[in-house]
Formats: C-alpha cells, structure tokens, sequence
C-alpha cells in the first residue's frame, strides 16, 4: 500500500469518524432525554459516552500528527514512489607491490577485488536433508577439519614441549641448562617418531573429527529441513572455480565435466551442444557479490588490515585498509529520476546523475621477495622457539622506506572474522610497548659519544653492581662472572654491561640523555601511515627534575618502552650519519585517472654528529665479532648490531620469568642498505637473544645481501 494511499484512507476514515462520531453523540443525548428509572442503565449510558469521547479524541490526535505535523514527511514519502534513487558503486582501490627487475611497469596486488559466490540454500524445495547435507560436510568441510583438527593437535605439542623447556629454562642449575634442554628436545622427536605414538595419533584425529562431523552434518541438516523457508545461506566468499566443483560434486549427472560449466553474468550455465543452458541444483543456488580479496592472505596481513561491510557498507579496518579508507574507497555515485506510477515508466529529462570515482591504487616500499623471506623466517623461528609472538622490520636508513614488515601469530584478512582473538589485528611493529632491554645501550652510547663525553676507549672499574637511591643494580652475568674490573666502552656494548650504560649516562648528565632519547624519536608515533600506532612511554624522563635511578635504568633500557618501530628508526638514524628519517610504507598513490603522487622521503632531524655514527658503528661491529652478536655475523661482510633480552614487567609488580628477545643492527656498516629489528616474545629453548633474535637475523641479512646483490667487502 502506498503512502498516497494509505493518506486516503485516513482523511476518509476521519470523515466517516466524525458522521459516526456525530450520530452517536446525538444518539446518546436522545437516550439522555429519556427518564430511566434504573441506575443501573444510568451508569452504562455514562460510561459509553466517555469511551466513544476518547475513541473520538484519540482519531482526532492521530490525524493531526499525520497532516499537520509530519504532513511535509509523509508528503516527501509519497514524492519518494515516483522517484527511481540508484547507488552507483566505487571500485575499491587496490593495495600493490612493484614487481622488480621488469622493463615495463607492473605490479603484484596485496589487495583487490574479486567476485565470490555466496551460496544458499531453499529448504522449501529440498526433498531429502540428511542425504544433502552429508554431501556438503564431505565438500565443504571434511579436508578443512581433518586439516584443523591435525593443528589443532601439533599446536598442543608444542605447547606441551614448550612448557617443559621454559621449566628447565627457569630451574636447572647454569651448568645443567642446555643439557636439560636438548634432553627434553631429544625425548620429544623420539616419542613422535615411535610406531605407537603415530596409531595413537591417528585414533585420536579420528575421534575429534567424528565428533565435529557429527555437529556440522546435524547444523546443515537442521538449516534444510526448515518447511516453507525460501533461503537459508550456507557458505560465503567460495571462488568461482570451487563454486563450478560443488555444482558438479552435488549433481547426480556422470557425465558432467568441469569444462561443461560456466558463469555468465552471475549465473551458472551449463555448455551443451554449442549452446548454455541454465544450470540449477534442486534446493541449492547461489549469488554472485563483489568482496575485497588478498591473494597472498596471510602475507603482511597486519601491514594491510581488511576490508568489514559493517551495516552493509564497505569500511576499511586496521593497517593500510583503515588509514587509506577514504583513498581507497572512492566516492559514490548515483541516479535520480522521476518514474510516472501508473505506466511504471522512467522521466530521463529530469534526472539527477552523479558518476561513481573509483579509489586510488596504493604503490608500496615492500619488496615482495624480502617480505616474503622475512614471514617465512620468522615464522619457522617463532615455532622453533616457542615464542608466544615475533616481529620482523626492515627499513632503508637513507629514506625510511619501509622494506618488509611482518609479525607472527599473524591472521589470512579473507577470512578475518574466523579469528579467535580481535587483538591478533593490531599491528605489534606499531602497536606493542615493550621495555627494549640492552638494545638500547646504544641509544646512550650516541648520547655521550655525540656530547663528547666518552670515545670507545674511555674505561672505567666495573664492579658488577651499584647501588642508586637504595636500588641495587646488577650486570646480567654477574652471578656466574662477578665483576669485569677496568674495562672501556667497546667492552661494555660487547658484553653488555648494565653498569656501563650508567656510566656513560652519568657522563652527560640525565636531564641532557632525556632530552636526546626525546630527539631519538621515543615517546612520540614515528608518523607511519597505519592505524593505532602507539607512543610509547619515556614518562620517567619528563619533567623538571629527574629522578636518578629513572635514568639509570633507563640508560639499558628499562622503565621505558618503545615500539619496534621506534627503536628501528633510532638504529636508522645511527646508521644514516646520524639523520632521523620519517618511515613510510606507500611509495605513491595513483588515482582512477592515472595521476601519480610520489611519496618524498621526510628528514626529521639530525640527532647526531657523522663521527659519533661512524665510532659507534664501529663499536656495534665489534659486538658482532667479539661480543655477544655472533650469530648475526655475515661472511664477507661487516655487519652492526646489539641484542638485547628484556624481563617483562610483572602486573603484581618487579618482573617475571617472561623475557623479550631482540637484536637490532645493519649491514654492510660501511654503506647500510637496510636497518633490521628482530623480535622474539618469551622463547621456551632458549635464554638469550644471542641464541634466537641474533641468528635469524644473521640468515635474513645474508639473504638480502644476496639478493640486493652488495659486492662483500672483506
């Protein structure tokens, strides 16, 4: 019923409200005029004059709220029936990756968009349920469950083993430590390599898959057996060549192949003769809809975010998705016309027209086969260590382009919502805080370098531990090696000594370290163009007056946090003669017109003097060849870096058994081609970074000297 409608019949039941109204009432006052002798008949008569007063009142209200006061709404409604109103849609922009070495300009997309199949079912025209649905558990899920479920196991597995490593790492004694540690490995590989170990397995998958079969065959079953239900959907975003294979698996026809199917303007057609003829299943169609599509899934998906249709509408969220929305979503258009009601025709001539842009293409800094060697790799190091989590970030010192970014646990931004936990999106380069540890020995070894208050070999007499402000301060390896004696500042970043870090920040001061840690980038975003990038937190150091052991620990990094990011920029700049870059990931944006915006590399400032980076590149090279880095040596070249293993702040207070695993360096020292921050969350086998962020960055940089082609230089 129309709006027009539905108004004439109100303004005729007014009408017709008020002659009822009005013969009523006059029937009433009639019946008044009669002596009754029965209260009783009194009392009735009253109570029906009250009723059809209110009745009268109530239609009388009703009719002035629709004509009078909502009159220009309703009247708009009844414009809306002539009105035709079409959304023109946006191509979404695409998210891309230069390929390398070609002679003609082309690209890898990260990010696209892609027709997919939403299939549904009609269960008002589905004669047998429990044979269909035992059809769609074997197509659509029987190889994904037996795949999780076999995960699902392994990942107990490691858990299991992880547990025991990290309470050998925790308990035995120094001496007995990496015993213990390959004793447990070892008893491990055995137990999974015996013939009951793998019988035992294979019962205990079949059970579980039993069991989650059971559930998802009784859920279909449910859905299809519904009476009089038009459309029930079953599974979204299937790619056109799986949708032809569930269309053929699911039909009773032999003779059908693959190649005798076809979709055409949504619709499935089956090719006989020379001829298309339309295809349907009895019970079963589908839909073709547009959905954003990442054919690498996993690969960068904290870089890239996803692409949610939250109330129907597409909306970028998270990493590059959410910061470029409004770029990559284009602006949409629409038609306006007026359509005549009776004949159903459309007025041309007074048409609105607005044409639909679509979103500009993000060019990225990533190099594809770096990205993908630094997911791999970290990847299979986070596992082998049992790490609870692991980032990777590469960047080129000179302009802050970022080169690869990647983290682990990561999530496939397909099929976002299948995610467990919401916090997996966040970013960890840009979003996790983190008290760096020795890492940032450094940052203070730039500091007093720059203000000429040491050179690498200033000495001093190290004890293994002081005292400030009643706060007893220790070297790591003081309980197995005591104090150091005189030793200068090559040792100190070599052996990574917390007492030397407190002495070179003595030397300038507090208040003048504060204010270089400030200049170094911390406490403030880096500016990079992802979502939810944190500050982190150098509180300790603000302020007028600072408190002395604040600085201490500070100075080897503790009582402060950083993002990975920040401390890789603070390395870049060490590593570019002392100039801070801005970092940024999106090379240029190319909009629907072809017009190109190139991204210009952004000097932040100059931190310190080209001496103080060149002796103490110098000095981080040392900590590679004789220190504690040796694992991230690279043969033929001079590699750069420090390590760093941080406790984890407790949230009882002091620090728990929890520790993070960094190494931050650059190669080749004399001329950087990148800057690479490794991080590793709490790993399980292993108590030092020197064992596990040191190694995987030594087999990540030797291959992108390889690659990148640097001729050795020793």
């Amino acid at each position: 019923m129309t709006i027009l409608v539905f108004a004439e019949i109100l303004r005729n039941l007014k009408q017709i409200l008020a002659e009822k109204a009005y013969k009523i009432l006059i029937f009433i006052k009639r019946m008044s005029w009669r002596k009754k002798t029965s209260k009783k008949s009194n009392n009735r008569t009253y109570v029906l004059m009250a009723v059809v007063f209110l009745l009268f009142l109530g239609c009388v209200y009703k009719l002035y709220q629709i004509q009078i006061v909502k009159g220009d709404y309703f009247s708009d409604l009844a414009g809306d029936q002539h009105r035709v109103h079409s959304e023109l849609k946006p191509g979404r922009g695409e998210i891309l990756l230069e390929k390398k070495g070609e002679e003609q300009e082309d690209y890898y997309a990260l990010a696209t968009n892609r027709d997919f199949a939403l299939v549904y079912a009609v269960p008002k025209d589905i004669k047998n349920p429990e044979e269909l649905s035992e059809k769609l558990y074997k197509f659509f899920d029987q190889e994904e469950l037996k795949k999780k479920v076999e995960e699902d196991l392994a990942r107990e597995d490691r858990e299991e083993l992880n547990r025991k490593l990290k309470e050998i790492l925790l308990n035995a004694p120094d001496s007995e430590r990496e015993s213990g540690l390959e004793e447990a490995k070892r008893k491990y590989r055995e137990r999974k390599n015996s013939p009951e170990w793998r019988e035992e397995r294979e019962e205990k998958i079949s059970e579980k898959i039993e069991a989650r079969k059971k559930e998802i065959v009784s859920n279909y079953k449910r859905i299809l057996s519904k009476e009089n239900d038009p459309y029930e959907p079953l599974k979204k975003k299937v790619l056109p060549e799986e949708l032809k294979k569930m269309y053929l698996f699911l039909d009773k026809d032999d003779d059908l192949a693959l190649q005798d199917l076809k979709i055409r303007n949504g619709r499935m057609y089956q090719v006989k003769d020379g001829e298309e003829l339309r295809f349907k299943l009895e019970g079963i169609s589908h839909l073709m809809q547009s959905y954003r599509y990442y054919p690498e899934e996993e690969l960068g998906s904290h870089l890239l975010g996803f692409v949610s249709n939250a109330q129907g509408k597409p909306r970028g969220s998270y990493g590059l998705e959410g910061f470029f929305n409004k770029e990559l979503a284009g602006r949409l258009g629409y038609i306006k016309s007026v359509q005549e009601s009776e004949e159903n025709s459309i007025i041309i001539n007074d048409r609105e027209y607005r044409r639909a842009i679509d979103g500009s293409d993000l060019v990225l800094t990533l190099d594809r086969a770096v990205q993908f060697q630094v997911c791999e790799k970290l990847n299979q190091a986070a596992r082998r260590h049992g790490a609870d989590g692991g980032s990777v970030v590469v960047i080129n010192p000179q302009t802050g382009a970022i080169m690869a970014m990647c983290s682990w646990p990561n999530f496939n931004p397909n099929n976002y919502s299948d995610v467990d936990k919401i916090n997996i999106f966040n970013n960890p380069v840009v979003f996790d805080e983190y008290e760096p540890g020795s890492v940032f020995k450094t940052i203070t070894m730039a500091v007093a370098l720059n203000e000429n208050k040491i050179n690498p070999r200033t000495t001093y007499i190290d004890k293994g531990k002081i005292t400030i402000a009643d706060h007893k301060i220790k070297n790591s390896d003081f309980s197995t090696h005591g104090p150091h004696g005189k030793v200068d500042m090559n040792y100190v970043l070599e052996h990574s000594l917390n007492t030397g870090a407190i002495f070179a920040m003595e030397r300038t001061g507090p208040k003048v370290f504060a204010d270089y840690v400030k200049r170094f980038g911390f406490g403030n975003q880096t500016g990079v163009e992802l979502e939810a990038e944190a500050d982190g937190n150098i509180n300790n150091l603000t302020g007028e007056k600072i408190r002395k052991i604040y600085a201490a620990t500070a100075s080897f990094g503790q009582g402060i946090t950083a993002t990975p990011l920040q401390m890789t920029m603070a390395y870049a700049a060490i590593a570019n003669n002392g100039i801070l870059m801005k970092p940024y990931l999106v090379k240029e944006i190319i909009d629907p017109s072809g017009v190109s915006e190139k991204t210009k590399p952004v000097q932040v400032r100059k931190i310190i003097s080209e001496e103080a980076s060149t002796l103490l590149s110098g000095m981080l090279v040392n900590v590679v060849e004789g220190g504690h880095a040796k694992h991230a040596a690279v043969p033929g070249y001079y590699v750069g870096g420090k390590t760093g293993t941080a406790e984890v702040a407790s949230a009882r207070g002091g620090y728990g058994s929890e520790t993070i695993h960094t190494f931050v360096g650059f190669a080749p020292v004399e001329e950087p081609k990148f800057v690479m921050l490794v991080k590793l969350d709490d790993p399980k086998d292993v108590q030092y970074s020197a064992s596990s962020a040191a190694p995987l960055f030594g087999e990540l940089a030797e291959f992108m000297l390889n690659y990148y082609q640097v001729p050795k230089s020793r």
